[in-house]
């Protein structure tokens, strides 16, 4: 495997041009949103340009537009791990197709059934499901987290997994800390208690590759906006669910997968700018393992090197922010365990709000967040609202000046 080409990855994304005064501008918001590398703007204003049209059609635009949907879930499929593109279904958002499915499912459950969602979780994991449940009539648990460092409490979930759990919801990674979480193991442990799998992918899609098979999940989603596409969710399902789950839509709109679960007409130049996303990793991964066979493959190469990067990066960063005084940095802090967490770190200062934080660094050119992220079960068990934290997230375009810069800016907080 090759070094990783930060250099050339970073001239393929024009944002990381920007300039804020005198300095280069830092993106560190990638866990609220990905920047994007050239060719998915390309992809995105050539479809308008050139394809523009709905879809079903027998003339040259809507024939290439059916094309185009057609290898954007072929590459959907690749990227998540699926051997069936029918089983990706695009949508606005991960929100709004994890209600949807929620929706469908609640109509097989019946008073008395439970289901378990995470106090680790974005509420876009929770929120689907306590609706679900309440229109079922079925009872909700929440897993607990380690307040130490922000890991499940798998004991816990245990105790609350039972004969009578249907669905077992749970993210792959913290958006708001950065905690992987196992979800294979979670995965195995709920289906030999009769229950089916959601996993929430949106956090971990940038960072490491998605594999449903691996993970034995029943149901994935993720939105392309986190892995450096345009705004599109993605739902992935096993066809046999997806086939007789009750769908919501119109009446003469295809029974068939994927088309069953997309409602209406889709987000074309968005899936076109998806599919670039796609190819970008892809072709990543080919300049980093040119004997990658396939699409498929050419992903694991990247993320394998993505992965190593980005762990790289951790560890200086955990280095630098522990030499910050006054600062308490949530979640996995060991440089030893950079493995169980992504590059996306949450912290706390003596003197100084997450919100004062964000603002002091967005005058030096660092975009950061503040808040809750929607994770508010989480930053309620930990303790840390209502303020929430200050969230720097680094992406495998971030590079270890970046850490630094930041560090430095740190240091100079009044």
């Amino acid at each position: 495997m090759q070094p990783f080409p930060i250099d050339q990855v970073r001239a393929l994304f024009p944002a990381l041009t920007r300039r804020v005064g005198e300095a280069p501008a830092i993106f560190l918001d990638g866990p609220g949103g990905s920047q994007v590398p050239q060719r998915v703007i390309d992809a995105v204003s050539g479809y308008l340009l050139r394809q523009n049209a709905n879809s079903g059609g027998v003339f040259a635009t809507s024939v290439e537009t059916d094309a185009m949907l057609d290898e954007a879930h072929a590459a959907a499929a690749d990227l998540l791990g699926a051997n069936d593109p029918g089983e990706v279904a695009f949508g606005a958002n991960m929100t709004t197709l994890t209600m949807a499915l929620a929706r469908a499912l609640a109509r097989t459950w019946n008073a008395g059934d439970e289901v378990l969602v995470t106090r680790a979780d974005h509420d876009a994991n929770v929120a689907p499901w306590l609706l679900a449940a309440r229109d079922a009539g079925a009872a909700v648990h929440h897993v607990d987290v380690c307040r130490e460092d922000g890991t499940l409490d798998l004991d816990d979930l245990t105790r609350k997994l039972s004969r009578r759990t249907r669905l077992v919801a749970v993210g792959c990674a913290s958006n708001a800390i950065g905690t992987i979480h196992p979800v294979r193991r979670i995965a195995e442990q709920a289906h030999a208690a009769g229950a089916l799998v959601f996993l929430d992918a949106v956090h971990v899609a940038p960072h490491a590759l998605i594999d449903v098979a691996a993970w034995g999940c029943d149901f994935l989603a993720c939105s392309a906006y986190k892995f450096f596409g345009p705004h599109v969710g993605l739902l992935w399902g096993r066809r046999e669910l997806l086939e007789t789950l009750p769908a919501w839509k119109v009446r003469p709109a295809s029974e068939a997968l994927p088309h069953r679960w997309e409602t209406g007409t889709l987000n074309h130049e968005g899936i076109a700018g998806t599919l670039a996303a796609v190819e970008y990793l892809a072709d990543l991964g080919r300049r980093l393992d040119p004997a990658a066979d396939g699409r498929r493959a050419a992903m694991v190469a990247a993320f394998r090197a993505i992965q190593a990067y980005e762990q790289d990066l951790s560890r200086l960063a955990l280095a630098r922010l522990a030499a910050i005084p006054g600062l308490t940095l949530h979640g996995i802090a060991d440089p030893a365990r950079v493995a169980e967490r992504t590059p996306t770190f949450a912290f706390t200062h003596a003197r100084r709000t997450p919100a004062e934080i964000a603002r002091f660094l967005a005058g030096r050119g660092i975009f950061t967040w503040s808040g809750n992220f929607y994770a508010l079960a989480l930053t309620e068990a930990m303790g840390l609202e209502p303020d929430g934290v200050l969230r720097a997230g680094f992406l495998h375009y971030n590079t270890a000046e970046e850490v630094e810069r930041l560090g430095e800016a740190l240091a100079e907080l009044p």
